[in-house]
């Protein structure tokens, strides 16, 4: 008994002092984990912090349609529809309609808001929440505490790549953090890091589409027609 119990603290503060702070800064650099960042200072009482980052083979102003299109049943968040979306797929085209949502607008059912809105570089989204409230969705889920939740696009490669970061600020109230870590936050290990790896994705074929459209209208005299990528994908239903 003695042994497992040692087992347990052992794996617990591996976990604790080594494991989880290279799951929170995921991709991200050592520099770029402590540097500050915008929303910063809206949760300066925050116990999480988490800084994760990729680096897209494309201009930020290919980046972003993806990131400023997100939410719940909006475009999805690009990771676990199934849970996180009530099972709609992720949009894989870029959807007009919501390119340009306003500051205060509710984007899911976890009460995140858009705080600020900065083309093509940052989405900063905010929630706020006095108690715990309960909400359904696929079964009944917890909303809590202060958070924000920025999406900086940092040009690269003179202005042809771009350096996403995804930094997550979270003040938890008393109590709620024996809930939040097998529930969410072992989670979160999972879901942002394959959301930000769909989005580069996404974006490095939708920036190549366009390369090849700028290609392809420049040439004159040409009898063949290709379909490029943003092409074939916006022919598909809207969150397919």
């Amino acid at each position: 008994m003695l042994l497992l119990a040692g087992a347990l603290v052992a794996l617990t503060c591996a976990h604790l002092l080594w494991l989880r702070p290279r799951l929170l800064r995921w991709g991200a650099t050592s520099e770029e984990a402590r540097r500050r960042l915008p929303g910063d200072e809206e949760v300066p009482n925050a116990q999480i912090h988490g800084t994760r980052a990729v680096t897209i083979d494309a201009a930020p102003e290919d980046v972003w349609p993806w990131i400023v299109q997100i939410g719940y049943r909006r475009a999805g968040w690009y990771a676990f529809d199934f849970a996180d979306n009530s099972g709609i797929p992720s949009a894989k085209r870029i959807i007009p309609e919501l390119q340009h949502p306003e500051i205060g607008q509710v984007i899911g059912d976890e009460g995140y808001t858009v705080s600020r809105i900065e083309p093509p570089h940052l989405l900063l989204l905010a929630l706020h929440h006095r108690r715990v409230e309960w909400v359904r969705k696929e079964g009944l889920w917890p909303r809590f505490g202060n958070s924000t939740w920025a999406f900086i696009l940092e040009p690269i490669d003179a202005g042809r790549g771009t350096r996403l970061l995804a930094r997550l600020h979270y003040y938890l109230p008393p109590g709620i953090h024996l809930v939040y870590w097998p529930l969410f936050e072992v989670v979160d290990y999972i879901l942002e890091p394959m959301m930000l790896r769909n989005i580069k994705r996404r974006a490095e074929a939708s920036g190549r589409g366009r390369a090849d459209r700028s290609r392809s209208g420049s040439r004159s005299g040409s009898g063949g027609r290709t379909r490029t990528y943003d092409q074939a994908v916006n022919s598909r239903p809207l969150y397919h």
